[in-house]
């Protein structure tokens, strides 16, 4: 028998299995792809020689990470590459703010009225990063917090909705761009501890970058499965579980899988009926004959350039996305270039793209025509540098993962209470009514993105019972 099955081998369930190998117990994981990697794959989408995200490409919460931080994944071929700029936020007249490594230059960005109050935002959380990531990223509310004072204050200023944090601003730059920051959970602007949610990317971008991974986000996912294997661990591709008993006996089960389908799985019937699933994505993967023709210089040389004109226009977005059945006219667009720093995932002078905007779970209509229309207003002649697309809607997207529940990428709406107490309002969360039956995904804190914490998080209370059995 073994010790721990995990079922999913996305970042989270390979974190989780790591985890438990490490500490002696047996470990085998199942995927039902024929590949590791859940929402960090690359795949050749448009033509050949191109390689692409299928999901997350830039990774600023994954190397701050304290799990990938205490694993030797640059040993398993894991590098990351910092482009130039973290990240750019270009506007209509063909100015750009900026999120730099340099605090002082991304305040500068900002203008003269408000580079101080960014400085006094930032500055003080700054030398305490490192201490302050793992402590919102760590077990919630059964771990002390290794520095409370810091996050006392942290939490004063996050959990106001990001509306009140912005009005400290005085110019649209500065708003703009930490709307986008916020945006790229998907949360509506005035929600609960949205504030948190922008400082916590500006601040990775300060202490540790937002990069990419050399060859792609599969390079992260393949490091940890190898480390794995080198641990005993089995992984097992191609292998879709249905039920419990589809799996070899085990002491538990760790589940890298949405709620709902860790409740079919695992006969925990009606358990996560009150899970509530946010906003779906439309993404385009693009191969295109050379760089992203941007107006704004900046944005030529950042890994991540965020759309929208301003503020108001993000806020419209995200509220039409999450609260009506249409796609907004003007999506908010998150947009990655990993080829300006990693010219090899596309053939000499070509480059790869992607773009995605904000629409209502589960959507089925078509947004190109809208995300072009929007990037050619900051790239004139975009379009014209196109040589493929490949499109993927909600449909889609859930059909390539089906942790993705009507094309949410963030495995569950990260609003309200379920920001911070997800799946269910417990002081256990990776547990489930079954007792040898535990949750990891990015359904469980602290939430989503490409970081493995969610499993390792999750790890600890696995060792815990299986110490006691």
């Amino acid at each position: 028998m073994l010790d721990a099955v995990v079922v999913g081998a996305g970042p989270n369930g390979l974190t989780a299995a790591v985890e438990l190998a490490r500490r002696g117990f047996s470990v085998a994981v199942f995927e039902a792809r024929d590949t590791v990697g859940g929402g960090a794959r690359t795949e050749e989408l448009t033509l050949p020689g191109f390689r692409h995200d299928p999901c997350s490409a830039a990774h600023p919460l994954g190397i701050s990470s304290p799990a990938f931080r205490g694993l030797p994944l640059e040993r398993y071929g894991l590098q990351w590459l910092h482009p130039e700029l973290p990240m750019a936020h270009p506007f209509p007249d063909g100015t750009a703010a900026v999120l730099s490594r340099s605090v002082g230059e991304t305040a500068a960005s900002f203008g003269a009225r408000d580079a101080g109050t960014y400085r006094r935002l930032v500055e003080r959380f700054l030398p305490s990063w490192d201490t302050l990531a793992r402590d919102f990223m760590s077990l919630p509310l059964t771990a002390l917090p290794r520095d409370p004072v810091t996050l006392a204050r942290f939490g004063l200023v996050g959990l106001p909705p990001s509306t009140w944090l912005m009005r400290r601003f005085r110019d649209e730059k500065a708003k703009t761009l930490f709307a986008g920051l916020v945006a790229h959970v998907m949360a509506p602007l005035g929600g609960f501890a949205t504030g948190a949610i922008g400082l916590v990317f500006a601040l990775a971008a300060h202490a540790r970058g937002w990069p990419v991974a050399r060859g792609g986000s599969q390079s992260i996912s393949d490091a940890l499965a190898a480390y794995l294997r080198d641990l005993g661990g089995t992984v097992h591709t191609d292998y879709e579980v249905k039920r419990l008993d589809d799996l070899p006996p085990a002491r538990a089960y760790v589940f890298d899988t949405s709620p709902t389908a860790l409740a079919r799985i695992a006969g925990l019937g009606h358990h996560y009926a009150n899970y509530r699933y946010g906003p779906g994505v439309f993404k385009i993967d693009y191969a295109l004959d050379g760089p992203v023709p941007w107006t704004a210089e900046e944005p030529r040389g950042a890994g991540t350039v965020q759309i929208g004109a301003d503020s108001a226009e993000i806020g419209a977005a995200l509220d039409a996305a999450s609260g009506t059945d249409r796609a907004p006219e003007r999506p908010f667009l998150i947009t990655v270039q990993p080829s300006v720093v990693d010219p090899g995932r596309a053939p000499a002078g070509r480059h790869v793209f992607w773009a995605y905007g904000h629409v209502p779970n589960g959507w089925t209509g078509d947004l190109t025509d809208a995300i072009e229309r929007q990037l050619e207003r900051f790239a004139p002649g975009f379009r014209d540098r196109v040589l493929a697309r490949a499109t993927a809607g909600p449909p889609e997207l859930a059909a390539r993962n089906a942790n993705y529940v009507g094309g949410d990428i963030s495995s569950g709406a990260v609003n309200g209470l379920q920001l911070l107490l997800r799946p269910k309002l417990s002081l256990f969360p990776y547990s489930t009514p079954h007792p040898a039956v535990f949750i990891c995904s990015s359904a469980t804190p602290p939430g989503p993105g490409v970081h493995g914490m969610s499993g390792h998080n999750a790890a600890k209370a696995v060792w815990r019972r299986l110490r006691q059995t």
